[in-house]
């Protein structure tokens, strides 16, 4: 067979082939199980021996050529496609463009939180996750045999290290560190192993508050609450303080606020003029949202403050609880179920 010829064949046929089929179907022609080039090779045996290397040579590089006209046409004709699909291509089009993320509802609430502070004077501090029992109880004037401190309260790690259960080491880290006057409050997740429910998670976020100086006064603590509780529920708001035990603080006081519901007026009537307490407070027409006190001089004492000198107070309050008040979420689950058509909406 005279390979020069059919290279010049190849040629002549390729510049007519016009679509990716007709190159489907010129590539099986040449290159199929049963094409041209396969033929070539089932027929060196028939060539003589002298003349049979040469031949194959001819073959091979037949081959690599066909190959390699058929994958530049392909690439052509595959441009070509492209281009005139749907007409010729709008660049004034917008591409696609990608879904932006967005802050968790928590994360906006703690900014929320921490941004009203910062603009009462407070900084804000972060502090490990991973505290020791010293600054977790001891130093906070939590006795050993009070029960936050068994194993089934908190997460142990080891004898002395644990997962923190509440915000409140920082105080002691900062207040070591530093000397009055201060005003900080501290952000972050905490951990006890409580039994998953719709009020309860072993993992929440809390924001721990604290005021150092000469002469403060307990006063001082129920303006600066009453003002966050008036930027984060409503100037209507109305709050209350209980007197309450917290080893930490002394005077201690768990703190009310107004239902953001019923108003604080418990009960409501339906069109049938049927009474119905609130679902929220439950008829009490309060709702408990944080805890306060005056620092207790045992703490000051613990980090080296003189508490004949320096008063302060402390509060801490649960980010989680406060969210599902503002926002109407009855189940704190939701938070952590990762269900964008949840999330989205904040």
């Amino acid at each position: 067979m005279d390979i020069a010829a059919i290279k010049a064949q190849i040629d002549t046929e390729i510049q007519k082939v016009d679509s990716l089929p007709a190159l489907e179907e010129f590539r099986v022609k040449y290159l199929g199980r049963k094409g041209l080039i396969a033929q070539l090779t089932a027929s060196l045996a028939t060539i003589p021996s002298e003349g049979r290397a040469n031949f194959g040579q001819q073959v091979n590089a037949l081959k690599n050529t066909l190959s390699t006209l058929i994958a530049e046409k392909q690439k052509s004709l595959t441009t070509a496609t492209a281009a005139n699909v749907g007409g010729a291509v709008d660049i004034g089009l917008p591409g696609i463009s990608q879904e932006l993320g967005r802050l968790h509802p928590l994360t906006q609430m703690i900014d929320e939180i921490c941004l009203i502070f910062v603009r009462l004077g407070f900084s804000v501090v972060e502090g490990p996750e991973i505290e020791t029992e010293y600054n977790n109880f001891t130093a906070l004037n939590i006795p050993a045999e009070h029960p936050s401190r068994d194993v089934f309260d908190t997460f142990y790690i080891n004898q002395n290290l644990l997962l923190r259960s509440h915000t409140s080491p920082v105080q002691i880290r900062v207040m070591k560190s530093q000397k009055p006057p201060l005003a900080v409050v501290v952000p972050g997740r905490v951990y006890r192993p409580d039994a998953v429910d719709a009020s309860h998670s072993f993992m929440f976020h809390q924001i721990e508050g604290f005021m150092v100086d000469r002469e403060i006064r307990f006063s001082d603590l129920k303006g600066i609450l009453k003002l966050f509780a008036q930027e984060v529920f409503g100037k209507e708001i109305k709050m209350r303080f209980r007197p309450h035990f917290f080893p930490f603080t002394e005077p201690s006081a768990e703190v009310d606020i107004s239902c953001i519901i019923c108003g604080g007026h418990q009960v409501t009537r339906s069109p049938g003029h049927q009474e119905k307490h609130c679902s929220v407070c439950g008829g009490k027409g309060w709702l408990e949202i944080l805890g306060a006190g005056m620092i207790h001089p045992n703490v000051f004492k613990n980090v080296g403050y003189d508490p004949k000198k320096y008063t302060g107070f402390a509060f801490g309050l649960g980010v989680d609880r406060i969210a599902m008040l503002k926002y109407g979420i009855d189940d704190i689950r939701l938070f952590y179920e990762n269900d964008l058509r949840f999330l989205k909406q904040f």
